[in-house]
C-alpha cells in the first residue's frame, strides 16, 4: 500500500504547480479561482471571487459550479496539499488547464496579497436554506443575493398572498407590501396571508405578522396608503422587482409608467374566474404593459373578481408563478417571461404561451416616445366605482 507521501508525490507528478506570484498573475488575467478548504477556514478569509467547494465535496459539486472545463483554473487550500490532490482530480474530470498554488492561502495572506472575509450564512440560515444551497445555480452566493434583495408587492390579496409567502420563505431580505384595505371574511377563500382572527385588521399588518413569523430574516415594510401618482415613484425607489397583484386598469397603467421611469421590472399577474395570466415587463428590454394593452377595455367588458368571482386555488397558482419569476429575475436564472404571456386555464389544466413584442410606436417605451408623465388614469379607464378610491387586489 502506498504511503501518504507517495500518493502526494504521485499527484504532484501529474499536475502543474505555481507559486503565489504566478497564481496572482493568472487570476489577474481572468483565471477562475477554486478554494478547496473547509467551511470554517473559508469563512475566516479567502481570495476574492473564489468558488468554494470543500475538498470532500469536489467530485460531486464541481461540475455544477464550474462549467467551463477549458478555462484556466487556480486551485488553493491552506498550504498546497489538498489543492494538489484536487488538481489531480479535476484533471481526471476533464478540466484541462488546472494549477495548484504552492503555499496555499497561508502564504498568500502572509505576503500581503488581496483577500477578504467572505460573508457567511449563520448556522440557522444554512439549515433554513439548505435545499437552496444544494442547487449549484443558487448556492451560498445566490442565497446571499436573495437576502440582499428587495421586492415590492402591490397588494396583500389573492395574488400577493402566495407570492409573499414564497418570497419570504425563499429568504428575500426586504419585502414591501402596499395595501390600504382591511381583512374581510370574504377574503379568506383565497387570501392565505390572513386568517379569521384578523378580520377587521389592516391587511398590511396581518401580512407582516404572517411573514415575520415564517422567516425572521425578512424585513417587511408596509405601506397602508393608496398607490397614486403623488407617491408611486418614492415608494418604488430602491426596490429590485415589483410584483403586481392589482386588478384594475388605472393602477396597471400607473405602475407601468413608474416602472419605466425607475427601470424596475414588473412581474404581472391577473386572474378571472378560472383563468390566469402572468408575464414580466422588463423596461426597454421587452414589451411594457402599454405595448400589450394600448387602451383599456370598457368597464363592462372587464368586471372585477368581486363581480365575476374567482376560484381561490387559481390565485395560488398564478401568485406562485409570480414568485418564481421574481426569484429568477433576482438571481439571473433561466428564461423569465419577458416578451411572453403565460395563460393558464384551470378547467382544462392547460398552459399556453403567447409571444408579445415591443411596439415601436408605444407612447411609453417606443422609439419616439416622449417624456413619461406620471399621472392618474381613473377618468380614462372608467373603473368600477368600488375600485376608484384605491387599487383593488383580487
Amino acid at each position: 500500500m502506498p504511503s501518504f507521501r507517495e500518493l502526494l508525490a504521485a499527484a504532484k507528478s501529474e499536475i502543474r504547480e505555481v507559486d503565489t506570484a504566478e497564481a496572482e498573475r493568472l487570476i489577474d488575467d481572468g483565471a477562475l479561482i477554486l478554494d478547496v478548504r473547509e467551511p470554517d477556514e473559508y469563512e475566516q478569509g479567502a481570495i476574492p471571487e473564489a468558488v468554494h467547494i470543500p475538498r470532500g465535496n469536489l467530485e460531486t459539486q464541481v461540475e455544477g459550479k464550474i462549467v467551463q472545463r477549458d478555462k484556466p483554473l487556480v486551485v488553493y487550500c491552506a498550504g498546497g496539499v489538498r489543492s494538489a490532490f484536487a488538481a489531480k482530480t479535476l484533471g481526471d474530470l476533464g478540466y484541462g488547464d488546472v494549477v495548484s498554488m504552492v503555499g496555499g492561502f497561508n502564504k498568500w495572506k502572509d505576503e500581503g496579497r488581496r483577500w477578504s472575509a467572505p460573508r457567511a450564512l449563520s448556522a440557522d440560515q444554512r439549515n433554513r436554506y439548505h435545499r437552496h444551497l444544494l442547487l449549484p445555480e443558487v448556492g451560498e452566493a445566490g442565497q446571499q443575493k436573495l437576502l440582499d434583495s428587495k421586492v415590492l408587492l402591490l397588494g396583500a390579496g389573492g395574488l400577493g398572498s402566495p407570492s409573499a409567502l414564497y418570497l419570504a420563505a425563499a429568504g428575500v431580505g426586504t419585502i414591501g407590501i402596499i395595501d390600504m384595505d382591511v381583512v374581510d371574511a370574504s377574503n379568506l377563500q383565497r387570501q392565505i396571508l390572513h386568517n379569521l382572527d384578523r378580520v377587521g385588521e389592516r391587511k398590511v399588518d396581518s401580512a407582516k405578522k404572517t411573514l415575520t413569523a415564517m422567516n425572521p430574516d425578512v424585513n417587511v415594510v408596509t405601506y397602508d396608503v393608496r398607490l397614486g401618482a403623488d407617491n408611486i415613484l418614492d415608494i418604488f425607489d430602491g426596490y429590485d422587482v415589483i410584483v403586481d397583484g392589482t386588478d384594475n386598469f388605472p393602477t396597471r397603467y400607473l405602475v407601468n409608467d413608474a416602472s419605466l421611469v425607475k427601470r424596475i421590472p414588473v412581474v404581472h399577474g391577473s386572474i378571472f374566474r378560472f383563468e390566469g395570466q402572468a408575464t414580466v415587463f422588463a423596461p426597454y428590454e421587452g414589451p411594457c404593459y402599454r405595448c400589450m394593452i394600448p387602451e383599456p377595455p370598457p368597464a363592462e367588458l372587464a368586471p372585477s373578481c368581486s363581480e365575476a368571482g374567482v376560484l381561490g386555488v387559481l390565485c395560488g397558482i398564478v401568485g406562485s408563478i409570480q414568485a418564481m419569476e421574481a426569484v429568477k429575475l433576482l438571481l439571473g436564472l433561466g428564461d423569465p417571461l419577458i416578451g411572453r404571456l403565460l395563460a393558464y386555464d384551470s378547467l382544462e389544466e392547460s398552459f399556453r404561451t403567447f409571444k408579445v413584442r415591443r411596439d415601436p410606436n408605444c407612447p411609453a417605451c417606443g422609439e419616439n416616445a416622449g417624456d413619461i408623465v406620471i399621472a392618474e388614469y381613473d377618468a380614462l379607464c372608467m373603473p368600477h366605482p368600488k375600485e376608484a378610491p384605491a387599487p383593488a387586489h383580487a
